[in-house]
């Protein structure tokens, strides 16, 4: 008898305790009203209803019905973080504008834990800009001008000759493989076709992991990226920068003049310098990464839109032939004069990265309490996701907005891209890359469509997680005009 009082006891007492944290976990304390919404299940929040697959160019589904439901500006838990989602575009830019007092960058653990926690979208205050800087000096508008146009120009050339001489290609993968080698080498001087070392391979294997539901389990695909990065990355990307480095630095003056390791490696050895190896190689890290995945992403998704819309092609390809024909010698290469004029094709640019949002959530987190124009509280602490496609997608703001439209750029205030257009971000977080990832974009297109025509071969179906994909890939067959 006694033991079953006790068992009772027990069972009593767990029971209570666990509706107690339920119930702690559904109501979150706060000193005002917070945002209408779910936080849904313990621990795993709306987490599974977020990376949902989703096929469609529109909103997604998870942001869609609770906009629907909640308004634009609604709380929910994702990754195990009390959140509120914004797609109200004043209040993004409130929050971009706000950078530094009220809200400060932040991303998930997740993100975090591959990335390192000295990645450029976690640092702050005096660090971030003496960094934002250093990184200027070498992909800012003079050395794009000077220095990086001539090899962006080659690299295309060259890949795009090898591209026409196969029978069909894997867009995605080989516009990947030509921005990270173009990026590694201005970084760090390293040529993928020579080296032993490919460092293009030692990121393949986290990439799908990276946008892959961040469960760290085994089997998962999450969990390979974890233990790619810890163990194989670490290994061979990690511990080949560091040999680099310390080769570089024994003959410094031998070294190549215009690469980001010859600037990382002056910086150190200034005294009292803020920056430290590991902060060197996370940041470089994301460099890499970035290049890897966001410019071939929005070249992959050009061409695709472009071979859907074969008037939008034509007016493109219009334009860079007059661009040649101009020209006192035709064969001679792309000029930065040149690249100012592609109005058309900034166009077609500004049109492919709204409708794709390869960003699919900007992060913060709150300094201190803020409170929203409807009288909402958002905690200090809490996590706040700016929702970019809920901006771009509005139909108040870009009519019929799930069209590709490249004209419909020709009546857009450029003095307002930041508050309607943030496929760079903004704030003082404007991407620092933004200027280098359009130039190669820029130039990619000038010799595709003016040297050469394609034909989708297979795939090109999209498919969103929230990350972009391409399940099936986007093959297409590449042929040139002579």
């Amino acid at each position: 008898m006694l033991n079953c009082f006790v068992l009772w006891s027990v069972t009593f007492f767990l029971s209570l305790s666990f509706t107690h944290w339920i119930y702690k976990w559904k109501h979150h304390k706060s000193s005002g009203r917070l945002p209408p919404g779910s936080l849904g299940l313990p621990l795993f929040g709306e987490t599974f209803s977020f990376f949902s697959p989703n096929t469609s160019l529109d909103i997604a589904p998870f942001m869609k019905s609770r906009i629907k439901r909640y308004g634009p500006i609604f709380k929910t838990s994702i990754l195990g973080e009390y959140m509120v989602v914004s797609t109200d575009t004043d209040f993004n830019n409130f929050i971009f504008q706000q950078e530094g007092r009220l809200f400060q960058s932040w991303y998930p653990e997740t993100f975090t834990r591959i990335f390192g926690v000295n990645n450029m979208s976690t640092l702050h205050g005096f660090m971030y800009k003496y960094l934002k800087n250093l990184i200027l000096s070498l992909f800012g508008v003079d050395s794009l001008k000077e220095k990086l146009l001539p090899d962006i120009k080659q690299f295309a050339i060259k890949r795009l000759h090898e591209w026409s001489c196969q029978p069909s290609i894997k867009m995605r993968e080989e516009s990947s493989a030509m921005i990270f080698d173009l990026t590694a080498k201005k970084l760090i001087s390293h040529d993928s076709r020579k080296s032993l070392d490919n460092l293009r391979d030692n990121f393949n294997a986290f990439i799908e992991g990276l946008l892959s539901f961040p469960i760290n389990f085994p089997g998962t695909s999450y969990y390979k990226c974890i233990q790619f990065h810890a163990f194989r990355g670490e290994k061979n990307v990690i511990s080949m920068m560091k040999k680099l480095l310390n080769e570089r630095r024994r003959c410094l003056k031998e070294g190549p003049d215009e690469d980001f390791f010859n600037l990382i490696i002056k910086e150190l050895e200034k005294e009292g310098t803020q920056l430290t190896e590991d902060i060197a190689f996370d940041i470089m890290f994301v460099i890499l990464f970035a290049s890897y995945e966001t410019t071939s992403l929005s070249i992959t998704m050009a061409v695709k839109f472009l071979t859907d819309h074969p008037k939008v092609l034509s007016k493109l390809e219009e334009e860079h032939k007059n661009i040649i024909k101009n020209r006192v010698n035709p064969s001679s290469g792309i000029t930065w004069n040149e690249y100012k004029s592609m109005i058309y094709t900034s166009h077609v640019i500004n049109e492919t990265m709204r409708l794709a949002n390869i960003a699919p959530a900007i992060f913060r987190k709150t300094m201190q309490d803020i409170m929203t124009k409807d009288g909402y509280t958002i905690p200090a602490g809490w996590a706040v996701m700016v929702c970019p496609s809920a901006t771009h997608l509005d139909p108040n703001i870009y009519e019929d907005p799930c069209i590709f439209y490249p004209l419909r750029w020709e009546k857009t205030d450029a003095t307002v891209g930041s508050k309607y257009f943030m496929a760079f971000g903004g704030g003082m977080r404007f991407c620092v890359g933004a200027d280098f990832s359009r130039l190669q974009t820029s130039v990619f297109l000038h010799h595709l469509v003016t040297k050469y025509r394609w034909i989708a071969v297979k795939g090109g179906e999209i498919v969103r997680t929230p990350g972009l994909k391409f399940p099936n890939g986007f093959h297409i067959n590449l042929i040139d005009r002579e």
